[in-house]
């Protein structure tokens, strides 16, 4: 079963290095860029296998540094 996560788990491996490296604005920022990257992306067929990921990891960067963000500001 932890094979199966492993690759869930080494994503938010990955976003959490981005945060501790470039902070979370700037978290934001990427997270809006690639999500733009993904949609100018799936407008064509074969894009759309880069695009998808691509808008999925812009909406979870997003989301991990707004839930870190609003969880540091109330402590």
């Amino acid at each position: 079963m932890r094979i199966l996560l492993f690759p869930f788990q080494a994503i938010g491996w990955l976003i959490s290095l981005l945060f501790s490296l470039t902070g979370r604005l700037l978290g934001i920022i990427m997270g809006i860029v690639l999500m733009i990257i993904g949609f100018a992306l799936t407008i064509t067929i074969i894009g759309a296998i880069i695009g998808i990921p691509l808008i999925i990891l812009g909406i979870l960067l997003i989301a991990r540094c707004l839930f870190k963000w609003q969880s540091g500001q109330s402590r």
